[in-house]
Order: structure tokens, then C-alpha cells, then sequence
């Protein structure tokens, strides 16, 4: 009597995966209708503030300037404060999802254009800031908490402490005077004291171009990462030292795994958890915080483009700058929910 082959085994893999990934898409729905959600309460608040709080928008913006009564007319006409409440609220949106955040009657330029020009300088001194931050922060929190009591430990904790209590403005204007000022005991200026570049020299892709916008970025990225890189400091430390205790570090010790190896593959991974949304949340807020930084230097990026829109008061152009940096913490807020959901089991279950 023969004996037939057995039969294959059905794969039981895609009624495991099928869940997790159906889950994945309502998981991932649930938060970008979170953030489409909290984006609509975003242009209320900004049609609020910049259309209905002020008594009159067009005052607003030819206080101190000579100005006819036509003029002040054919203002409103073009801002559309003649229609109703409803239809400028409607048109507002509209206009902001297309691209289109106003005019600005100070630089005679859309508003848009004008925060285009001025992104780079700010994402180049936050990006370069936090990634120092980062860097820094987690190298010091993990090595403090792993050794908690420890003289690097106390040091770190206390300069941290100490650089996270100081205003950033306070520090940066320390350090211009210090290091950019020149006028410290008669000593020359060691770093320039303003702008993103030298004037009067060439731009694109030149080696002393880029050595130029390097050289005047030090001041104003180190009174950044003074202050950023405390909280990583601290929020990875105390993960680390919550970690120390868990069972499966004595379990992974027990096996006879180096000290080492045991905090950079297992207590590392699972403490940096908390961080990944103190991360994602604070490059987002980093944006509108870089305001202080770019007065004190007077860094050409959106933080100093505010600050010149509130002297004048330029009500288009800060309307345009809120929206910007309020949507930058949204989005970095939904990464932050989605990269903890991949960094997370436990997340994945709920």
C-alpha cells in the first residue's frame, strides 16, 4: 500500500498579519483625524486673533502713517472685511489650504513668499541645533543614569539643571557680548556678532561661503543646544535609571553579556521610549522658540521675520508665521505618535 505525500501545511500568516495591519490603518485614521481636527481649531483661533480681535484690522495697520480715508476704504476692500463674518471665515480657510496666507503691506510681498524665503536660515539653525541637542543629550543622560550617583552623574545633573533654568535670551546675549561683541578686557571679537553672513560676499555652494554661514552659525546653535540639550539630559537619564531594575537586565547579566553590551542593547532601546515624543514635540516648538535666538543675533529666519511683523504690526504677515509654527507642532506631534507605535509593542496592542 503506498503512502501518499503528506499534505502542505497552511500558512497561518496572513490571519496574524491581517489584524496588526488593518489595525495599523484605523491606528494611523484615528490620529490624522486628530490632527486634522486640531488644525481646524488652528485657523479659528488665527481668524480670531488676527480678523476680529482687532477693532479695526486696517487702523492696525497704517498706525502712524498718513492715510486717506479712500485709501483706509480700498484697504478694507481688499482684505475683505466688507462681507460677512461667515464668507471671510470661508474665504480665510480657502486660502490658507491652497497656499495663499495673505499680503503683506509692509514688505510688499504675499506672505507665503516671504516665509519661504526666510525657512532655510531657520530650518539650518534648528536643525543643526538639535541634532547636537540630541546627540549630546542622550550620550550624557545615558551614561548619568547608568551609573546614578556617580561623579559625571552630579555634573551633568547640575549643569543641566543650571542651563535649563537660564532664559535663552539672557544666555545669548551673555554670549554675544563674550564671544561676538568684543569688548571683554579690550580682547577681539572671536565670533561675528549678527546676520548669517558677511556682507558683501558671494553666495551658493563656494567652499568660503559655506565656511562664512558655518562661522556665524556657532553663536546663535550653541545658545540653542545649551538650553535643548538639558531636557534630553534629563528625561534619558531618569528612563535609564526606571530601566536598571527590571528582571531582564539580570537575565541578560546572567548570561553572561558585558556590562555594556547589556545598556546599549537592551535598557537603551526601551528607555528611549519617553524620548521619542519630548523629541518630535520639541523640534516642532523649536520653530516659534528660535524667535528670542534670531532677535538676539539677528538670524534672518522666520523667528526674526515675526519679531519685525510685530513692531510694525504686520497683522497678514503674523498671521502666516502662527499658522506656520502652530503646524509644525501638529505635524511633528503625529510623527511623534507614529514612530512610538513602531518603536512600541505595547502601543500596538491597544
Amino acid at each position: 500500500m503506498s503512502v501518499g505525500l503528506p499534505l502542505e501545511a497552511p500558512t497561518v500568516s496572513g490571519p496574524e498579519e491581517g489584524p496588526e495591519r488593518s489595525d495599523f490603518w484605523v491606528y494611523l485614521a484615528r490620529k490624522i483625524g486628530a490632527a486634522i481636527v486640531s488644525f481646524v481649531m488652528l485657523l479659528v483661533v488665527g481668524f480670531v486673533i488676527f480678523s476680529l480681535m482687532p477693532s479695526d484690522p486696517v487702523s492696525a495697520l497704517t498706525r502712524g502713517r498718513p492715510t486717506s480715508d479712500a485709501q483706509m476704504n480700498h484697504l478694507r476692500q481688499q482684505l475683505g472685511l466688507d462681507h460677512p463674518l461667515w464668507e471671510r471665515f470661508l474665504t480665510f480657510v480657502g486660502h490658507t489650504l491652497t497656499g495663499d496666507l495673505g499680503y503683506s503691506y509692509e514688505y510688499h510681498q504675499p506672505v507665503s513668499t516671504l516665509i519661504a524665503d526666510r525657512l532655510w536660515p531657520t530650518l539650518l539653525l534648528m536643525g543643526t541645533s538639535t541634532l547636537i541637542s540630541i546627540w549630546l543629550g542622550m550620550w550624557l543622560g545615558i551614561r548619568a543614569g547608568w551609573r546614578p550617583g556617580s561623579a559625571l552623574d552630579r555634573g551633568a545633573s547640575a549643569v543641566s539643571l543650571a542651563l535649563w533654568s537660564v532664559p535663552t535670551f539672557w544666555l545669548g546675549l551673555i554670549l554675544l557680548v563674550v564671544f561676538g561683541s568684543g569688548s571683554v578686557g579690550g580682547m577681539p571679537a572671536i565670533f561675528p556678532a549678527g546676520g548669517m553672513q558677511t556682507h558683501g560676499t558671494a553666495g551658493g555652494l563656494a567652499p568660503s561661503h559655506i565656511t562664512d554661514v558655518a562661522w556665524h552659525l556657532v553663536l546663535p546653535c550653541l545658545t540653542l543646544v545649551a538650553v535643548i540639550f538639558a531636557q534630553y539630559v534629563t528625561i534619558m537619564r531618569s528612563s535609564i535609571i526606571d530601566e536598571r531594575g527590571n528582571p531582564y537586565l539580570l537575565t541578560a547579566r546572567a548570561k553572561g553579556l558585558r556590562d555594556e553590551v547589556v545598556r546599549r542593547k537592551h535598557a537603551v532601546p526601551n528607555a528611549l521610549l519617553p524620548s521619542v515624543t519630548v523629541i518630535f514635540l520639541q523640534i516642532g516648538g523649536m520653530i516659534g522658540g528660535a524667535i528670542t535666538v534670531e532677535v538676539v543675533y539677528s538670524w534672518p529666519g522666520l523667528g526674526y521675520l515675526t519679531f519685525t511683523a510685530l513692531r510694525i504690526p504686520d497683522l497678514q504677515l503674523l498671521e502666516g508665521t502662527f499658522i506656520v509654527f502652530s503646524a509644525a507642532v501638529i505635524v511633528c506631534n503625529l510623527i511623534a505618535d507614529l514612530l512610538y507605535r513602531a518603536l512600541d509593542p505595547r502601543v500596538r496592542r491597544q
